[in-house]
């Protein structure tokens, strides 16, 4: 484990690069996804409606790493019931998040915290369920994040997890790579001004353990019956589902 001097450093500096490109986060999405991003969304909330036991509604769900909330208002949407807490390092992401969720009149339902997903303040066993986008490649100790998620869900309880993935065939893996390494960080510069967040996401997506790899790490970290679902377009994304018994 790398010193938390170390640590703390790179959690900083991976704060600063999200508050920096705040103001074209989104727009990024839906160009470099092709606007795949919602739908995947679309797929993550209906996963843990799949894993919660059939019949009850859920009353609290988490958001860890929420961004600019989009999962979160989704889960609100789709969960009417319930309150959903967002979590997020980058407090400019943050208040990006917040002004969608007022011109959503969902202020009662969605609140969003800046906190760090490996070591949330929430008591234990305080939600029902809850999701990650695209934020755990970027927690800097994996397993904690994990545990901290298993901590705070109570049993019976599922968590779902939305994340890049590289394409296991070959020819789509190639495809995949130029794509990564030659048009996104072109695309994220002239869209967003920093060059430097579009040439850490391929970097961070190829150092993530993808696949049976993070079912394993979401096993040891006490989740149960695993799920693992690559999603279209070539499996560039992933859908990981794990349940609290």
């Amino acid at each position: 484990m790398p010193p938390i001097g170390e640590v703390e450093g790179k959690e900083r500096a991976i704060e600063a690069m999200f508050d920096r490109i705040a103001p074209r986060y989104d727009l990024l999405n839906r160009v470099l996804s092709f606007g795949m991003d919602r739908w995947w969304r679309r797929r993550a909330v209906a996963a843990l409606r799949r894993a919660l036991p059939e019949g009850r509604a859920p009353g609290r769900l988490l958001d860890a790493a929420t961004g600019t909330a989009d999962l979160a208002i989704r889960a609100a949407e789709a969960f009417p019931s319930a309150e959903v807490v967002g979590v997020d390092l980058a407090a400019k992401m943050l208040g990006r998040g917040r002004a969608k969720v007022r011109r959503r009149d969902l202020d009662g339902r969605v609140r969003l915290e800046r906190g760090d997903a490996t070591d949330l303040s929430s008591a234990g066993d305080a939600f029902d369920g809850a999701l990650v986008a695209f934020g755990v490649r970027n927690f800097e100790d994996l397993g904690a994040g994990l545990r901290e998620l298993r901590r705070v869900v109570r049993p019976g309880g599922a968590v779902v997890v939305l994340e890049f993935s590289r394409p296991r065939a070959p020819v789509f893996r190639q495809l995949y790579d130029f794509y990564a390494h030659h048009v996104l960080p072109r695309v994220g510069r002239l869209v967003s001004g920093d060059a430097g967040a579009y040439h850490y996401l391929p970097a961070s997506v190829e150092a993530f353990p993808d696949g049976p790899a993070f079912l394993r790490r979401m096993r040891h970290a006490g989740f149960r019956r695993g799920r693992w679902c690559p999603l279209v377009p070539f499996g560039i994304a992933s859908l990981y589902t794990g349940v609290v018994e």
